[in-house]
């Protein structure tokens, strides 16, 4: 893909605030943003289809090592134990919890797949002329959902916490795992969905036309089709996303509903030489601090206490200012919905660490770790905060704040 750049100025509209701009002329590896809300349209981090296309088959070739090798390994009772990212999905499994099996799989190992997956199928597809548009939508939202990173954190703080049972060596996968987790932030990092868009359907924007809307999904301004979509997406195009305050609503409050059991009921069951400890979150944490892992300790408590009731306050602080016509400062609420949307994904952190502590320990003799009843309530309340975010409209903070002026 050659850097395109752009001649004329186009006429568009910022998606997350509606206002009307005017993008000069600029090039692939500049940066806009909205004068306002400071919204990212186009982050100039962009690189060649090509090079991505050889990351991608690089990720794609180190992922059999990265997930089925062993990551760590302890020695335990006189026998040597091996934990993998499959293995410790398949336990959870095979305790009868699929559910959050498969939260850990989609973040782990689905979600990671997809990303160099989907850009080879961008290589390819140009060449036999196939529809790209699924491709590219799935590219624009996958970003938040790629954990290796948040996962790579997980097996410290696993392998930390197993030092007080035995000792841990690293695996043959550790390194083809970091190798992986590299790339794939690399990609994130220089992956330019807009630009690809551009390349692959190109159509000057039309944002000086009347009834021009600006497309969520793709970016693009200019008059819905005759079915109501995007012409360059074909996503459905509306003045306002429809029910974004309802869905945002109903999302927080299950979470907050399913935090308490989270909270409250143990998250892990350890039994050692016939005694059965169970440990909420909040107890792991404190148990981590008694063990002199006070660093360790923070990130958890951070990552699995604080952060999803920052995200529950932020979001109901940013529904009541829209709902009640605020005059908070519009700027600032962008700010704190984007922070929110950059924490979220740290909070499953707790399910990767039990994932790697089941396979470390499960032997189901003098010693064994299984997943409390409160992990089920915690994945699904975690998952519930990041679509939350996502299906909250940003231009209707906009939209209340202008309302809360001409009361003036």
């Amino acid at each position: 893909m050659d850097h395109i750049k752009h001649s004329d100025i186009i006429s568009q509209q910022c998606c997350y605030c509606n206002l009307k701009l005017s993008v000069p002329p600029h090039d692939a590896q500049q940066s806009i943003n909205c004068p306002r809300c400071g919204g990212q349209l186009d982050d100039g981090r962009s690189w060649s289809l090509n090079r991505l296309f050889i990351l991608s088959i690089t990720l794609l070739m180190l992922a059999p090592i990265a997930f089925w090798q062993p990551l760590i390994s302890i020695n335990l009772l006189g026998t040597q134990i091996n934990a993998n990212v499959i293995d410790g999905i398949k336990l959870i499994n095979q305790q009868g919890d699929p559910l959050t099996a498969s939260i850990v799989a989609f973040c782990a190992i689905v979600a990671p797949l997809l990303l160099p997956i989907s850009i080879i199928y961008l290589y390819f597809g140009k060449r036999c002329r196939l529809n790209l548009r699924p491709v590219l939508l799935v590219l624009g939202r996958l970003k938040e959902w790629v954990m290796l990173d948040v996962y790579l954190v997980g097996l410290g703080i696993a392998a930390i916490k197993m030092q007080d049972y035995a000792s841990v060596i690293l695996g043959n996968g550790f390194i083809a795992f970091i190798t992986m987790t590299f790339i794939s932030l690399l990609i994130l990092i220089h992956l330019n969905v807009e630009e690809l868009w551009r390349f692959f359907y190109t159509k000057p924007d039309q944002g000086d036309e009347p009834d021009a809307l600006p497309c969520k999904a793709c970016h693009y301004t200019g008059p819905a089709n005759s079915l109501g979509d995007c012409q360059r997406c074909h996503h459905p195009l509306h003045q306002r996303e429809p029910y974004s305050i309802q869905k945002t609503w109903a999302a927080l409050i299950a979470a907050m509903i399913l935090l308490f059991p989270a909270n409250l009921m143990p998250i892990s069951i350890v039994y050692l030489n016939g005694q059965r400890t169970e440990d909420t979150i909040y107890s792991g944490v404190v148990s981590l601090i008694e063990t002199g892992n006070w660093p360790i300790a923070v990130i958890v408590f951070i990552a699995s206490i604080l952060v999803p009731f920052i995200k529950i306050l932020i979001m109901v602080i940013l529904l009541f200012s829209i709902q009640y016509n605020s005059k908070i400062d519009p700027v600032l609420r962008m700010k704190l919905l984007k922070f929110v949307s950059w924490i979220g994904r740290w909070s499953i952190l707790d399910l990767f660490v039990i994932a790697l502590m089941m396979t470390l320990i499960n032997r189901d003799q003098l010693m064994s770790f299984t997943m409390g009843p409160a992990a089920l309530f915690f994945g699904v309340a975690v998952i519930l905060t990041i679509l939350a975010v996502e299906w909250l409209d940003s231009r209707l903070i906009w939209d209340s704040y202008g309302k809360s002026k001409s009361t003036k």
